[in-house]
C-alpha cells in the first residue's frame, strides 16, 4: 500500500503541482500517517482554497470553515435558506461562492463566511443552470442551459457576456457537471460528453472526449480526475493519456482534492490529508 500511494504521488506532483508549485518537493511522496485529520464525520462536501482553508459542509446545513492546521476559524449557519447547496466555489478566499441550484441563486460570502451579497439569476433570465464558477476578474461563469450558452454574470445580475449559441457549432450540446477558470481558459465539464474549453472571449478552443471522471481539476493545463477507480491524467495539447491504480484507501473516497500540501480526501471518518514528505 505504502509503495502503490507513494508512486501516485509521484504520478501526480512531478507533472501537474509541482509544475505550478515549483517549491514543492515533487518526487518525494506521502508521510506514512495521516498528516491532518479534521474530526467532521457529518461532512456532506468539502473543497480548498489556495491558501490552504478548508471549507466543510455538514449534512446539518453548516459550512464551517478551518485553516490549514485543522483548527476551526468560522461558520455559515444559514446555508439551508434556500435549498441545498449544489456547488462551493472558493477560487477568491475573499469571495466564496454558494450556488443553489433549485433556486439558480448564488449567495456569496467574505472570507469570515458572513453573507456579503446574493445574485438571482432568474432576474437575468437564466432559470435552468448545473455549474457556476468564479471568473478570473471576480464575475461569475454560469453555462445557461436553455439558451445553451456561457455567460458572464456581474455581481448585480448584469450580463457582461456570453458566447453563441452553441447549438450552433456543437453537434452535442454539454449540461456541465462543473466549470473552472484555469489559466486564461474557461473549461466545462460534462461527465457524458467530454470536456469543452473557452477562452476568455468566449471563443470554443478545443474539445475533447474525456468522459466519466469525477474529482476533476486543471492545474497548468493538465486534466486530473478519477475514473474506475483509477486516477487519470492528460495534457491538453498532448496524446499522453496516463492512468493509474489507486491503492484502497483512497478508492473508497468519496471525494478527493489534490493541493500543493498533499492530498486530501473524504471518507466515512470525515476529511484527512496525505502529506508530500
Amino acid at each position: 500500500m505504502r509503495s502503490l500511494v507513494f508512486t501516485i504521488l509521484v504520478f501526480l506532483a512531478s507533472t501537474a503541482v509541482a509544475q505550478e508549485n515549483a517549491g514543492v518537493e515533487s518526487s518525494s511522496g506521502i508521510s506514512d500517517t495521516e498528516a491532518l485529520s479534521v474530526f467532521a464525520p457529518d461532512a456532506a462536501a468539502f473543497t480548498i482554497d489556495n491558501l490552504g482553508n478548508l471549507y466543510i459542509l455538514s449534512s446539518k446545513g453548516l459550512l464551517k470553515k478551518y485553516n490549514n492546521k485543522g483548527d476551526s476559524l468560522n461558520v455559515f449557519n444559514d446555508v439551508r435558506r434556500y435549498g441545498s447547496v449544489y456547488a462551493i466555489d472558493v477560487t477568491n478566499p475573499l469571495k466564496v461562492l454558494l450556488y443553489y441550484r433549485d433556486f439558480s441563486t448564488v449567495v456569496m460570502l467574505d472570507r469570515f463566511l458572513n453573507r456579503i451579497n446574493i445574485v438571482d439569476f432568474r432576474k437575468s433570465g437564466i432559470f435552468q443552470a448545473k455549474a457556476i464558477a468564479l471568473s478570473y476578474d471576480n464575475n461569475i461563469w454560469v453555462f445557461d442551459e436553455q439558451s445553451a450558452r456561457l455567460k458572464k454574470i456581474a455581481d448585480d445580475g448584469t450580463l457582461l457576456s456570453e458566447t453563441v449559441d452553441l447549438r450552433q457549432v456543437l453537434n452535442a450540446i454539454p449540461s456541465p457537471d462543473k466549470i473552472i477558470d484555469r489559466d486564461g481558459f474557461v473549461y466545462l465539464y460534462d461527465k457524458d460528453k467530454g470536456l469543452y474549453v473557452f477562452d476568455y472571449y468566449g471563443a470554443l478552443k478545443n474539445e475533447l472526449a474525456i468522459t466519466g471522471l469525477t474529482d476533476l481539476q486543471v492545474i497548468n493545463r493538465t486534466i486530473l480526475g478519477r475514473k474506475d477507480n483509477k486516477f487519470v491524467r492528460y495534457t491538453i495539447g498532448t496524446l499522453d493519456m496516463q492512468e493509474v491504480e489507486l491503492p484502497e484507501t483512497i478508492k473508497q473516497a468519496e471525494d478527493i482534492r489534490i493541493m500543493q500540501m498533499g492530498i486530501y480526501i473524504r471518507n466515512s471518518r470525515g476529511i484527512a490529508l496525505f502529506k508530500y514528505r
